[in-house]
């Protein structure tokens, strides 16, 4: 068996063994938190269960980061390889250490962010994270941004640039969302 291998990251997995078994990981719940400036807009929110939620991440064995973009979606499960009949929305191993890992969304922290939130930053979902840590976000497409006033639903805004902008006919004025920004933080 081999020596444990101390984490170099802020991830709680600390003395992991490569062929731990995943459900003994430590769970460490992350939210990703947003702030935008809407113009016209009174809410943005993912489009739902099939919302691709798209990151990085870094492993908390080994500290590396993933390369690629990957999607994570609460109608996506998938059977964890080790450790017992449990199941994540995203399981995968780390290219270097080999560890397995994955993340769960927890569905009823699903949230929108609204008009009155502009200004600071929401929160509007948490990960159950074990074995890594979201590293970045890319707020991609899939989102639904609903007028003022009774105005028209966008359905699948396109946020990949950070902006967003439209034209609305029930309201007759331009829409748009602008200044995009996320940040991670743990909670409990």
């Amino acid at each position: 068996m081999a020596p444990p291998v101390k984490s170099r990251c802020a991830c709680a997995c600390k003395f992991l063994r490569k062929d731990t078994d995943i459900s003994q990981l430590k769970m460490v719940k992350v939210a990703l938190w947003i702030t935008c400036r809407l113009d016209n807009i009174e809410e943005l929110k993912p489009s739902g269960p099939e919302f691709r939620w798209c990151l990085k991440f870094i492993c908390c064995n080994c500290s590396n980061k993933s390369e690629k973009w990957n999607y994570v979606s609460l109608d996506e499960s998938v059977p964890l390889q080790r450790g017992g009949s449990g199941v994540s929305n995203f399981v995968f191993k780390c290219k270097f250490c080999q560890r397995e890992n994955s993340v769960t969304i927890i569905e009823d922290s699903i949230k929108s962010f609204t008009e009155n939130d502009q200004g600071k930053f929401k929160s509007i979902v948490v990960f159950d994270c074990r074995g890594v840590e979201p590293d970045n976000f890319s707020a991609g497409e899939g989102w639904i941004a609903k007028a003022v006033n009774g105005g028209k639903e966008f359905t699948d805004v396109d946020l990949s640039e950070g902006e967003w902008e439209d034209y609305c006919d029930k309201i007759m004025e331009p829409v748009g969302i602008y200044e995009f920004q996320h940040m991670f933080q743990r909670v409990k």
